[in-house]
């Protein structure tokens, strides 16, 4: 199955609402967990699943993206695998940006026309979760459908941030209602929990199946919703429309999953991964993350404090330093005395070049964390220089959602700019 199938990796949106991580990255490529990039997790589930024809479909600030897709996905020539990117561009058909995740698709159609192409599964880049494609394929097949969606239990709490779905007893998909938030509305579409839980997923309450914006296609099916109408996204358009139309079927699923859209989820599921009992296991050898392999010495710590916290290669802790449920990235220079505490340190692309220079620059701070500088409920992008004593704490006084002196706050969360100096003293 999985070899007349391709994928498309959606990763063409602008991320305003992860801004300021996304002013000079697109939103696949912002690190995740110290070595990883957002991007990995879905191409790593392709993989994972026997499918190695991928496509991604980018648009935004995409320099680092295709960079990284470059050096890090490569494939044997007598596999037939490949990660492609399809970017927006100019043809004899039309100039536009992509106006949508449907309008995307549609403008790389003659992509999915190629022969030997009997189903699309179509993905978001930017989601946190391990799933085997083959058992979604495998209900599509059987079903009939002509697509499917994944959906996920959810408590009625949970289902006002979502779409949801009702189902007839065959599984078929005859209803969708976008966030609802009244207990008349999920009312009307709601699933027993005796149907959730004859097909082997403890219902726990949940009556309420919610959209994870993964679907499978027919590819002869995907072509004609997408050719004989102008809609621009799947899950407010084309999904609802093909319901009507076509046989929807609904694949269920209930591990971990998280959408990654906002300053506060990521940064919950960054340090969550940090935990002792972490909800999603980076370690899985049946199921691996793939990332860039790097070059890169084994990481020293010296004399320092460390808990619930992950560390990633290269980099340096120096004595006197307490770092507690935090994610210390690539590189990253921790210098003496320094406390970081609930935060996410993304790292360098490279080390400094006056790393091991005895007299530093006192009006240019080195990469890294200066000595003696406290961080707390914070993000510091790539490639910051924190000079020592420098103090990145939310005041009481400062509003959760602000901008104050080139730093950003968003829902209570500190976040430093990529590349930003503050020098010694530097105080929030």
């Amino acid at each position: 199955m999985s070899k007349n199938t391709v994928c498309l990796i959606l990763g063409g949106g602008q991320g305003t609402r992860l801004f300021p991580l996304t002013e000079f990255r697109s939103k696949p490529a912002v690190p995740l967990a110290g070595n990883f990039r957002l991007i990995d997790i879905p191409i790593s589930n392709c993989l994972n699943s026997g499918m190695n024809r991928i496509y991604l479909l980018t648009q935004f600030n995409s320099v680092s993206l295709h960079r990284h897709i470059r050096q890090t996905f490569a494939f044997d020539r007598f596999g037939g695998g490949f990660v492609e990117i399809l970017a927006a561009q100019q043809t004899m058909d039309g100039a536009q940006w992509y106006q949508g995740t449907a309008d995307a698709v549609r403008q790389q159609l003659r992509y999915i026309q190629q022969p030997g192409i009997d189903y699309v599964v179509i993905l978001s880049g930017d989601q946190l979760y391990r799933m085997d494609y083959r058992d979604m394929l495998s209900t599509h097949i059987k079903a009939g459908a002509d697509a499917t969606i994944a959906a996920l239990p959810v408590t009625d709490e949970d289902a006002r941030g979502f779409g949801v779905m009702r189902l007839d007893d065959s599984g078929r998909v005859h209803g969708f209602l976008e966030k609802p938030q009244t207990v008349k509305e999920m009312d009307t579409m709601r699933t027993t929990s005796e149907w959730i839980d004859a097909r082997g997923i403890p219902s726990k309450g949940r009556t309420l199946l919610a959209s994870m914006g993964i679907y499978i296609f027919k590819r002869d099916t995907l072509v004609e919703l997408l050719t004989g109408s102008d809609y621009r996204d799947f899950g407010k358009e084309v999904f609802p429309m093909s319901i009507r139309a076509r046989k929807v079927h609904v694949h269920l699923f209930d591990g971990y999953w998280e959408d990654i859209g906002t300053i506060s989820a990521f940064f919950r599921a960054n340090l969550d991964l940090a935990s002792l009992n972490p909800p999603f296991e980076l370690v899985n050898e049946s199921s691996p993350i793939f990332t860039r392999a790097r070059s890169l010495p084994p990481s020293r710590i010296q004399d320092a404090s460390v808990k619930s916290s992950l560390i990633s290669e290269g980099v340096t802790i120096r004595p006197g330093a307490i770092i507690e449920n935090a994610i210390v990235g690539l590189r990253s220079q921790v210098g003496r005395n320094v406390t970081i505490k609930n935060s996410i340190l993304m790292g360098s692309d490279n080390y400094d070049p006056d790393l091991h220079n005895p007299e530093p620059n006192p009006s240019r701070p080195g990469l890294g964390i200066g000595d003696g500088t406290i961080i707390e409920n914070a993000i510091i992008d790539k490639n910051c220089r924190i000079g020592r004593n420098v103090r990145i704490k939310l005041r009481p006084d400062l509003e959760s959602n602000c901008d104050v002196k080139g730093i950003y706050v968003r829902d209570g969360i500190i976040v430093v700019p990529k590349e930003s100096i503050l020098p010694d003293g530097w105080v929030l």
